[in-house]
């Protein structure tokens, strides 16, 4: 057993050599190292005792908080597979990927506690344990329970149960680690399935990518449940023995108020973050001197944005992955800056190019698609070998991004050859919002494209051919969405047409529609 490659024994080690350094700073508490091994051990032995065993799946839907990070080092510690699952999703997305990743435990916290009991899965996956954690929150405050207290008053954990003793976690690193669900290309999400290795790797990455140390504070502002949150800040922090701060909930007065306070110095945003923390008043920002490193990643960054945010204090470095790879391609500030557009080089632990239709590398200046070859790479996709094969071809990761490269070995991103957008961060694929709206009584047909959004990034407009052009304004089919999509997947316009522009295959033409949106 690689005790190195397991996230658990990290945590383990840093509660001997360090045991008094705080590893999370969350609204005013403070745990430890030895603390966080001790709730993470005690969570651990409630798997037990619920009959978790190596390869179950336990599923997570919390806000940022400590427990979700009990839970995932819980699962490390006994080669359980930990799925954390996004709280934004609506019940048919969530059912789905109840469905498909059957846990074997489900914990969630108490205010999705409803949407969870509308589906009834407790009839229809009955070996799916179910745990609610916390009570309903204050008004503007977080989850109040105590996950703890949840494992020690649980009758099967009489709170004197000795620490696990067994070996930690698996015997080898390429065994699975995290199932993580992306949206997907046709109408169904799939689920990312990534190994110990790959956790490793990525943090190894990220500690070369923020120059991390020991003394570390990263405040956590992106949620927990994406690749981010728990692969680019959370995983490495632990990694390094360093500190990190989080919240619930992003709140962009709060985010300066604790970069002063905590003396934060090292953070990461999406786009839709930066824009945000551009509008704070004056008299409300605090003072960013304690920053080292600032990134922006998730989504496209314009010169503009960087501009700005350097003139405001944030000398962004930008990082460009995916869900199935996690960081992938880099960039300082300075090369930010110099080179307008580019999203950098690639990662130090990974194969990164760029090759035509048939495979073979392009010459500089030549458009192709971004594959992916190494440690960073997923394994499969969860019980889907059609879409697995079709993303995993001799060994590369195609990653469906289109680019090219300079003769420097910069990338710039020209597309992307699959149909998805990204809007304040999340990944938007138009056939899973289409396949919603076509069960619409009022629309005939529907083609749903990602335009640019000066406050999201992108937004997703339906152009709809109409059976009832009254059924089909922008507030009925948002009435329409709810409860069937997550509302980040909310179409934010409706134009009306007559008929689409195709292709001589029948395709619909998107590109022609967005152009005449935009002129």
């Amino acid at each position: 057993m690689i005790k190195s490659m397991n996230i658990a024994w990290w945590v383990q080690r840093w509660s001997e050599l360090d045991p008094g350094k705080p590893a999370i700073l969350y609204e005013g508490e403070e745990i430890s190292y030895r603390e966080l091994h001790q709730r993470a051990d005690r969570t651990s032995c409630w798997f037990q005792s619920l009959g978790i065993e190596k390869g179950d799946r336990v599923a997570a839907m919390l806000p940022n908080c400590p427990e979700f990070l009990e839970i995932y080092l819980a699962c490390s510690r006994l080669g359980a597979i930990f799925i954390p699952v996004n709280f934004r999703l609506a019940g048919p997305e969530l059912e789905y990927t109840l469905r498909n990743g059957r846990p074997r435990l489900f914990v969630f916290g108490k205010r999705y506690e409803e949407i969870v009991e509308s589906l009834g899965l407790d009839r229809e996956l009955p070996l799916m344990l179910q745990a609610v954690l916390g009570k309903a929150p204050a008004t503007g405050g977080h989850e109040n329970g105590r996950f703890l207290d949840y494992v020690h008053d649980s009758a099967a954990f009489d709170g004197k149960k000795p620490f696990l003793t067994q070996s930690l976690g698996p015997a080898d690193p390429e065994e699975p680690h995290v199932i993580m669900y992306t949206s997907g290309t046709t109408g169904q999400p799939k689920g990312a399935v990534l190994s110990h290795r790959k956790t490793f790797f990525n943090c190894l990455n990220a500690d070369i990518f923020f120059k991390l140390h020991f003394d570390d504070v990263m405040l956590v502002v992106l949620p927990l449940f994406h690749s981010g949150g728990l692969f680019i800040q959370a995983s490495p922090m632990l990694y390094k023995g360093a500190t990190m701060v989080i919240h619930p909930r992003f709140d962009p007065v709060r985010t300066f108020q604790d970069i002063e306070r905590y003396r934060v110095t090292k953070f990461l945003g999406v786009p839709t973050v930066y824009r945000a923390l551009l509008g704070v008043d004056a008299a409300e920002k605090g003072a960013l001197s304690s920053l080292k490193v600032s990134a922006i990643g998730g989504e496209k960054t314009t010169p503009e944005l960087l501009a700005a945010c350097s003139e405001a204090g944030f000398r962004l470095r930008q990082i460009m992955g995916q869900t199935e790879t996690s960081i992938l391609l880099w960039a300082s500030e300075e090369e930010s800056l110099r080179r307008p557009g580019t999203v950098g080089r690639p990662v130090f632990h990974a194969e990164v190019e760029i090759v035509d239709a048939s495979g073979k590398r392009v010459v500089p200046g030549e458009v192709g698609e971004i594959v992916v070859r190494g440690s960073i790479m997923m394994k499969e996709y969860w019980q889907d070998p059609v879409r697995t094969e079709e993303t995993l071809v001799n060994g590369w990761l195609h990653t469906g991004d289109l680019a090219r490269q300079d003769e420097d070995g910069y990338f710039y991103l020209v597309d992307r050859s699959k149909d998805m957008y990204i809007s304040g961060g999340e990944n938007v694929y138009p056939a899973e919002v289409e396949r919603v709206l076509r069960e619409h009584p009022g629309i005939e047909d529907v083609a749903v494209v990602g335009l640019p959004d000066e406050a999201w990034g992108e937004v997703g407009v339906a152009y709809v051919i109409a059976k009832n052009e009254h059924q089909c304004t922008l507030e009925a089919l948002h009435g329409f969405c709810k409860g069937r999509l997550a509302k980040y997947k909310w179409p934010k316009r409706v134009v009306l047409c007559e008929e689409f522009p195709r292709t001589s295959l029948g395709k619909v033409r998107k590109a022609m529609l967005a152009e005449e949106s935009m002129a």
